[in-house]
């Protein structure tokens, strides 16, 4: 069954707010504490915020335009993301980066690499680190424009999951993890299905799936960073938060309300592994009005706040990937 891309429920949202004409009071904030200080943010300065707003910016470009699967554009982006990968000494999980598929007469292609873990047996035992790269290309033009650039939707996510990969590649860890960019998201999250099915038949063990998706803004009155879908489906933000000794992840009653757990990347690898799968995202129903618009470019992000957060993961995956344990586990 084809899923529905994450961030669909957005009309369903607005539809909701039109009908009850008073938005105050429908975000709502899971902890009853005061917006946590930047100071506290776990930061080893080992994320480059020149190479965050660079990459964001060429992947948000007009050049790419707006990165619809199957277009030159997003053919570009591949390009750009093996090479940063390649750069990176990340090596490719198949004989390329590429996992290529074919969807309603249009190729698309995941990209996949894999930094190996150290550990004889956790090697084996995969962290699985995602987002989309795609987006909708050309729509309904603004003032003359009709470029969907995708900066936060999700060449935002794109660039943490290339930070990451930079950032792992320098370090050693006792589990592999596999650096995934999908495409064919917005066609019904084709790319992440299509890849976990693959993964299925080469009988790959995966530990957790992490998934990032729109972190290219803060969010709004929270003292945590990002939320995370399907929240009680296991112990991740816990856990994760204990790792980070700080609370990175939170919980947004609104994630579940339009049950965003199912409707990105994450999901097919719960679907196929019954694994942990969780996507993290910082847009809150508040604090972002361009969603599949013209205007989500490069110009409408805080490059400061997502160097701070792709910062604010390193400790949590770190650990995650050198825990001797398995702590992190699908709720009952």
């Amino acid at each position: 069954m084809r899923k529905i891309p994450f961030f669909s429920a957005i009309a369903l949202f607005l539809m909701l707010l039109i009908s009850c004409g008073d938005a105050k009071g429908v975000i709502e904030n899971s902890i009853d504490s005061e917006e946590g200080s930047s100071e506290e943010v776990p930061n080893e300065n080992v994320i480059s915020q020149d190479d965050v707003a660079q990459t964001l910016k060429y992947l948000s470009s007009d050049e790419l335009q707006g990165r619809k699967t199957g277009s030159e554009g997003i053919e570009k982006a591949a390009v750009y993301i093996e090479n940063i990968f390649e750069d990176a000494g990340i090596k490719p999980f198949f004989e390329t980066y590429r996992n290529s598929f074919e969807e309603n007469g249009v190729t698309g292609y995941n990209i996949v690499g894999l930094k190996e873990g150290t550990d004889p047996l956790l090697k084996d035992e995969v962290i699985i680190v995602g987002a989309h790269y795609d987006h909708v290309g050309k729509i309904d033009p603004v003032g003359g424009d009709e470029l969907a650039n995708g900066a936060n939707d999700n060449a935002s996510g794109t660039t943490a999951v290339l930070e990451l990969a930079k950032y792992f590649s320098r370090i050693d860890t006792k589990r592999s993890i596999l650096f995934t960019l999908f495409s064919a998201e917005e066609l019904g999250l084709v790319g992440s299905d299509k890849l976990a099915s693959t993964l299925k038949d080469e009988e790959l063990q995966p530990y957790v799936m992490f998934n990032i998706e729109m972190i290219g803004v803060p969010m709004t009155d929270k003292d945590y960073l990002v939320y995370l879908t399907g929240f009680d489906r296991s112990n991740m933000a816990e856990i994760f938060n204990d790792y980070s000794e700080y609370p990175v992840v939170g919980y947004l009653p609104k994630a579940a309300e339009f049950q965003l757990f199912k409707r990105s990347d994450n999901y097919p690898f719960f679907e196929q592994f019954n694994i942990p799968a969780h996507t993290v995202s910082s847009f809150d129903f508040s604090n972002y009005d361009y969603y599949h618009h013209v205007n989500d470019e490069f110009e409408e992000l805080d490059v400061e706040h997502m160097d701070r957060m792709i910062e604010a993961l390193v400790p949590g995956l770190r650990e995650m990937a050198n825990s001797e344990e398995n702590h992190i586990k699908l709720n009952q």
